[in-house]
């Protein structure tokens, strides 16, 4: 089921690895969304896994450097406080992570993250790397994280792969790498947006969005 969600002028829409679209914001609107987190520089896995079969649905990565962003190849995550140019989504703050997480976090499928700090030359490679590679085809969300990170000095063992689950264990033979499990039970749902069916035309214009 595809979805809508609102919150002020906030807007997604559901899938794992749909993709496809290559959506180009203007350099004002990413300047503007820029966040910088002020901690160390680090980098964090998404592997999105469905409940029932186990199967990895999605990967997505986060790079904390001079700013942070948010690569999710293929991903179908639209939210208006995070513009986005290439499959790269600007401004990715703790909440606007947050509704991210709870996106995806549902009945059926659940997120695990795999967070590592890394120095902040690796965190600004990753960074040229995700702005640089362009919008990524349907289903090649692990392909294309793969692809880049075994481009990277410390990521060299991870092979290029189509398989989110594959990529997800490779990250993992890497030293100190922290890990958790969002649930639609355990997700964090303080950030404001809230889910609507987009077939559900009294909400969508309720909510001042075009069905």
């Amino acid at each position: 089921m595809m979805l809508r969600a609102f919150a002020a002028v906030a807007l997604l829409m559901l899938a794992a690895c749909g993709g496809g679209q290559n959506m180009v914001a203007d350099d004002a609107a990413l300047a503007q969304a820029r966040y910088v987190s002020g901690g160390p520089s680090s980098i964090t896995l998404f592997t999105v896994v469905n409940t029932r079969s186990g199967a990895g649905a999605h990967s997505a990565l986060l790079v904390n450097g001079s700013e942070t962003v948010l690569f999710d190849p293929a991903g179908s995550f639209k939210l208006r406080f995070m513009p986005e140019r290439g499959d790269v989504l600007y401004g990715a703050s703790p909440m606007r992570m947050n509704a991210y997480k709870d996106y995806h976090a549902r009945e059926t499928h659940f997120v695990r993250t795999q967070t590592m700090f890394v120095s902040p030359a690796v965190a600004e490679q990753l960074l040229v790397a995700v702005k640089s590679n362009g919008a990524v085809s349907k289903a090649h969300c692990a392909n294309s994280i793969s692809r880049i990170l075994g481009r990277v000095q410390g990521f060299e063992h991870i092979g290029t792969t189509y398989w989110p689950l594959q990529l997800e264990e490779a990250f993992g033979k890497n030293a100190y790498v922290s890990r958790a499990v969002i649930t639609d039970a355990t997700v964090d749902k303080s950030h404001g947006v809230i889910f609507i069916d987009e077939d559900d035309t009294a909400a969508l214009a309720a909510a001042g969005l075009a069905p």
